[in-house]
């Protein structure tokens, strides 16, 4: 693995971090207080190619390849990772499941919208009785002639309220796996409702909503994919989404170490910055490690993806380790600020609760050490 960035990376980097810097992290602090992200930064993704990287430019992407889609993801959760949701689920979840898996027509209908910024989409998985076990779904898909009609409720949605189009796994077989299928669902779609959950620890920007599903209409022509194939379908596609929570992560960590710095060599006790006390240096330079050792784990499974090569195992460790390390950056960095850490003044707080949520979603700690345990062994423990 390469691990110096070439002069386009580095500029895709660049202007990832200027981007931030100008229209996110100053606006970060408010969009938590208010529940709400303004919704124009999404053009503004789109405008700069964010949305669309990796997709291919014929399908209306701006191409690129995965490191530098990771690269984006880490300055994005620099920034507010309500903001790095939006594009992680909308581009990653979303847009890349209709680049891989979609009709010429599905592919024309909406990749140049999801890749421009003039729609966004959720991915409808995760239901109230199904988090981890999510073979275990209950919505249901039914045949109505040329059409089918869904009915079910999902919940935890990101992008839930605001996105145009639903990826929704529905049941139109049997139990399991696979009676699992996949379907493309307008969120105009009559008998489709929304509501916005409220009342979050982190990521209190990033709309997050329940989607109910009252004999929603769909033609067969909405099916992503094979009838029956949607749960490998999610699989596939989560594998890559765990990069991307990974990579926002490593933001988080970064971000905590950049704010715990900067402020160790400003804050004064004891007659001298707080910065040449042993164990705030210990502090530091465990928020340091954590976000080195997690970045590099990000870039190694960007680099088998880009040359074709099996990431799953090394996607699930990326995802488990940044999660828990973008934790422990923020928590130690908010021993670093004290009781100012606690106060919403400066932002290490906002990253302990933002980061709290990547360590459950995408599939928990737990599930991801299950994953890697039967990589290691061949024996599945759930």
């Amino acid at each position: 693995m390469n691990l110096e960035l070439s002069a386009e990376q580095e500029a895709v980097r660049q202007l990832a971090a200027e981007f931030v810097a100008r229209e996110v992290t100053p606006h970060a602090a408010a969009w938590d207080r208010r529940e709400a992200v303004d919704p124009a930064i999404v053009g503004k993704l789109g405008e700069l190619g964010f949305l669309g990287l990796t997709v291919p430019e014929e399908h209306g992407g701006s191409g690129g390849d995965h490191l530098s889609y990771c690269l984006v993801l880490e300055e994005l959760g620099r920034g507010d990772s309500a903001v790095r949701g939006m594009v992680s689920v909308s581009l990653g979840l979303v847009a890349k499941s209709i680049a891989a898996y979609g009709t010429p027509a599905q592919r024309s209908e909406w990749l140049p919208r999801l890749c421009s910024g003039a729609a966004l989409g959720c991915f409808a998985l995760t239901e109230p009785g199904s988090g981890s076990d999510a073979a275990a779904l209950t919505t249901r898909a039914t045949r109505d002639g040329a059409d089918w009609l869904l009915t079910g409720a999902k919940v935890f949605i990101t992008n839930g309220t605001t996105a145009d189009v639903a990826l929704v796994f529905a049941r139109s077989g049997g139990p399991g796996h696979r009676g699992i299928t996949a379907f493309l669902v307008p969120t105009d779609s009559p008998g489709l409702t929304r509501r916005e959950i409220h009342g979050k620890l982190g990521l209190r920007g990033q709309a997050t909503a329940e989607l109910v599903l009252d004999g929603v209409r769909v033609p067969d022509s909405a099916r992503l994919g094979e009838e029956g194939g949607g749960f490998r379908l999610a699989l596939s596609t989560l594998a890559k989404g765990r990069m991307s929570v990974a990579a926002g992560c490593v933001g988080i960590a970064q971000g905590c170490l950049d704010a715990a710095v900067g402020y160790a060599g400003q804050r004064t006790q004891f007659g001298k910055p707080i910065a040449g006390h042993q164990l705030v240096q210990q502090l530091l330079a465990e928020i340091a490690v954590d976000t080195a050792a997690a970045r590099m784990l990000v870039w190694q499974v960007a680099d088998l993806i880009d040359r074709g090569e099996p990431f799953a195992t090394e996607a699930s460790m990326a995802k488990l380790f940044a999660s828990e390390a973008a934790v422990r950056a923020a928590n130690n960095a908010v021993q670093v600020f004290g009781g100012y850490g606690y106060i919403d003044e400066y932002p290490v707080g906002k990253y302990l609760r933002d980061a709290r949520v990547a360590t459950l979603y995408e599939g928990t700690s737990q599930i991801q050490q299950l994953l890697i345990g039967r990589a290691l062994t061949g024996v599945n423990a759930f």
